[in-house]
């Protein structure tokens, strides 16, 4: 059984700081390419950090220079470092993997097998 779980999420203000974990059971992350998507209200989802089984990120041009996604095999986490938060970074962020075959990073939401709840990120 495979599971997502997400946590870190929370409220806080323009120029600060968060870091989002994803946990999962049933997975390595270190086999999976990664993304963290995220989706407001009044927006379509869209990816915003891709990390695949070798390492190789991809960034979408909002974030670049202000969000990093990395991995922790050790602890088999997936995170997403978020600083320098804006206003039209409110969302909710998910975590969501893909099979360790396809070895590439994707904002490609139906290439992933694997989706989290989400965690609620609101910057004011």
């Amino acid at each position: 059984h495979v599971q997502l779980v997400e946590s870190g999420g929370g409220s806080v203000q323009t120029g600060g700081s968060l870091r989002l974990s994803c946990a999962p059971s049933g997975l390595s992350v270190s086999d999976f390419s990664m993304t963290w998507f995220r989706q407001s209200p009044g927006k379509e989802r869209e990816g915003v950090a891709a990390i695949d089984c070798n390492g190789r990120t991809v960034y979408a041009d909002s974030v670049k220079g202000r969000f990093t996604i990395s991995k922790d095999n050790a602890k088999n986490t997936l995170y997403l470092q978020m600083n320098s938060l804006k206003l039209e970074d409110t969302a909710m962020y998910y975590c969501a993997a893909r099979l360790p075959i396809y070895c590439s990073p994707s904002f490609r939401g139906n290439f992933y097998n694997y989706w989290g709840q989400g965690t609620q990120v609101t910057v004011s």
